[in-house]
């Protein structure tokens, strides 16, 4: 099995490498172009050629816009990458009898109420980079291509930049911290992302009824505020010098953005758990894990 993974270097696309490697013929492009190949979400035609030379089985789709305050103004941009590039992969995947894998999010939806989101409740996106992810499932979803879509949310990876980290770095300098405690949802390790994407990947070649459009997210749910408690209690418990003293929650109406972002980001993932035989473990036991390899603890 031949598989062509674009986002190599993001937070998933880095743990897919380690996830999708004993899958097959595994081949990893950037938005750099290399060997004549462009996995550059921004120029869907030299993807599309890229991906007819390289005729993979399976393409997974680790790549996209993802700066949600910018895509109010990169409208054009942030349309192309995870718009029209996802016309142009189903397209081709349909083209090769390939799966097409995707990953999407949970800014689809109007992140109203508090009841987690079932893959077939109504979307309507709050701001564009919820409308652009939206327009590149839509795509996926009308090519008639084999298809596999995780909504995620709240995603996270020991590489490169993420919450935690970045609260870890205020906690040293400042005694006080204010964090959003009304947006809810629940913290997704990159690593259990990958996981689960090789897991379901091996099941359709069996089960190709197993297609379709799926949550995946860690178990349970917190605040933001909640999150950076549980990261600024266990560096403490684990001898980190901090300076912080005090998080204090505030409400998203406090720290206006560019961008709207939704209060509830939670996502039921009762189908993917069933049609795949999944567990899928809490929160805190993936964040804990990722502050340990963080602070070498």
């Amino acid at each position: 099995m031949k598989i062509l993974l674009l986002g190599k270097n993001g937070q998933v696309g880095w743990e897919l490498q380690r996830a999708l490697a004993p899958l097959g013929d595994l081949v990893g492009l950037d938005r750099h172009s290399a060997n004549g190949l462009s996995g550059n979400l921004s120029d869907p035609e030299g993807l599309r050629a890229s991906i007819r030379k390289i005729k993979p089985d399976v393409i997974v789709n680790a790549a996209a816009y993802t700066a949600v305050d910018k895509a109010e103004s990169e409208t054009e941009l942030a349309d192309r990458v995870n718009g029209l590039a996802s016309q142009v992969m189903a397209e081709e995947a349909l083209a090769l009898d390939a799966w097409l894998i995707h990953y999407s999010t949970d800014y689809v939806f109007n992140g109203e109420g508090q009841t987690p989101w079932l893959e077939t409740a109504a979307v309507s996106p709050v701001n564009h980079y919820g409308a652009s992810k939206l327009a590149g499932e839509q795509a996926i979803i009308a090519s008639g291509c084999k298809y596999l879509i995780f909504r995620t949310s709240w995603v996270y990876g020991a590489r490169g930049n993420n919450f935690a980290k970045t609260m870890l770095r205020l906690a040293k300098d400042r005694e006080t911290l204010s964090v959003i405690a009304d947006q809810i949802g629940a913290p997704t390790g990159a690593d259990l992302i990958a996981d689960v994407t090789a897991l379901a990947i091996q099941r359709v070649q069996c089960q190709p009824e197993l297609a379709g459009l799926y949550h995946l997210a860690a178990a349970g749910e917190v605040s933001w505020h909640g999150y950076a408690t549980h990261v600024i209690d266990f560096a403490k418990d684990n001898g980190e010098e901090l300076a912080v003293t005090a998080i204090n929650p505030i409400d998203t109406s406090a720290y206006p953005t560019p961008a709207r972002r939704p209060l509830n980001s939670r996502l039921n993932t009762q189908k993917l758990r069933d049609n795949f035989s999944l567990h899928l473990p809490d929160w805190q036991s993936g964040v804990t894990r990722m502050l340990r390899e963080v602070l070498n603890k």
